[in-house]
């Protein structure tokens, strides 16, 4: 697999686990069925989609650059569907992590 295919892969395992994120707080504690099976499957989706990846890029970096994925993604759609806080210091801090896994990105050989 190429390097481009892995990206792209790993890009798609984090839009996943933002959805499985999303996907186990409809499903209530597990109470909702079809919530609950979609959870299942996609944290499958995100974990394949995640292992395909690692084959062919650097640990450390595909990891960072796949939480960060997950934790803006999570923070956006919490904020867009959930109506959690809009705050600055929320917005700074996504900046950071953004920041980082752009240079971690920048960084790799």
């Amino acid at each position: 697999m190429g390097s481009a295919m892995a990206w792209a892969l790993l890009i798609l395992s984090g839009i996943l686990d933002v959805a499985w994120a999303v996907s186990v707080k409809m499903a209530d504690g597990y109470s909702r069925p079809a919530w609950s099976l979609l959870s299942f499957v996609l944290l499958a989706a995100f974990v394949h989609a995640l292992g395909k990846a690692l084959q062919a890029l650097p640990l450390g970096t595909a990891y960072a650059v796949w939480t960060g994925i997950g934790a803006v993604g999570s923070v956006v759609v919490g904020i867009a569907m959930f109506h959690e806080p809009v705050t600055f210091a929320r917005f700074f801090w996504i900046a950071v992590t953004l920041g980082g896994i752009v240079g971690l990105k920048l960084t790799t050989a």
